[in-house]
């Protein structure tokens, strides 16, 4: 019976394997992705039932790769490689979005929201990144300068002056994360973003636009007429 089973369960997952590679993940539940997902990280166990504990947990796919490393240990008995595994999902994710972004593209205002967007995939904690172009607009430096709020004491104003002298910049745009979901800016926002753009005029850079990120959605300070 037990190798009836193993045998059941080991074509269970090549018809999924099967599945994913001639139409992707077209078609697939969500646990079923979840599973197949896990089955790279745990090669001699039925994460069926995995998938759909975990899923009801924390209700998608987003909520379980945000989950603790610690908590996926504990309450599921999640190996710490296959928890890293579901860490590295997101993160892979935003690393392939930022790849397919030619280094020298010219900053363009009307799209630039829906690129700088998919740099906080996978985040949970607040960041700062930082974008510079030159003087015909093309970027010249993307990254994140920050790990933390944009209104912590030590927000690095002083680091991205220091970037924009180095990389010769004349235009700058910051964006930065509610992970609490909310876009809005507070009063605060507002402030330090008049702190950053007065500081980087003082030095021929201009401050174009401050982006909010909260799940899938942003707000331009730009756009809202708040700059």
């Amino acid at each position: 019976m037990a190798s009836s089973n193993g045998s059941d369960h080991k074509g269970h997952r090549e018809r999924l394997r099967k599945r994913f590679i001639e139409n992707g993940l077209d078609g697939f539940e969500e646990h079923q992705a979840l599973e197949l997902f896990l089955f790279y990280a745990i090669p001699r166990k039925d994460t069926n039932p995995l998938a759909h504990r975990l899923l009801e947990r924390y209700r998608s796919i987003s909520g379980v790769c945000d989950a603790p490393i610690d908590e996926l240990q504990r309450d599921f008995g999640i190996s710490e490689n296959a928890a890293a595994l579901l860490k590295l999902l997101p993160e892979m994710s935003r690393l392939y979005n930022e790849s397919r972004l030619a280094k020298d593209s010219i900053i363009d205002l009307d799209t630039l929201g829906e690129i700088v967007k998919k740099k906080f995939i996978g985040r949970t904690a607040e960041v700062v990144v930082l974008i510079l172009g030159d003087a015909k607009g093309k970027m010249v430096y993307f990254d994140v300068v920050s790990k933390g709020s944009v209104n912590s004491s030590d927000f690095p104003v002083r680091r991205i002056v220091e970037l924009a002298i180095r990389h010769n910049a004349r235009i700058a745009v910051i964006a930065h994360n509610h992970p609490s979901g909310n876009a809005l800016p507070s009063r605060t926002d507002l402030n330090t973003t008049k702190l950053i753009a007065d500081t980087l005029r003082g030095v021929g850079v201009s401050l174009l636009d401050h982006y909010i990120v909260a799940d899938n959605d942003y707000i331009s300070l730009r756009e809202s007429h708040l700059m």
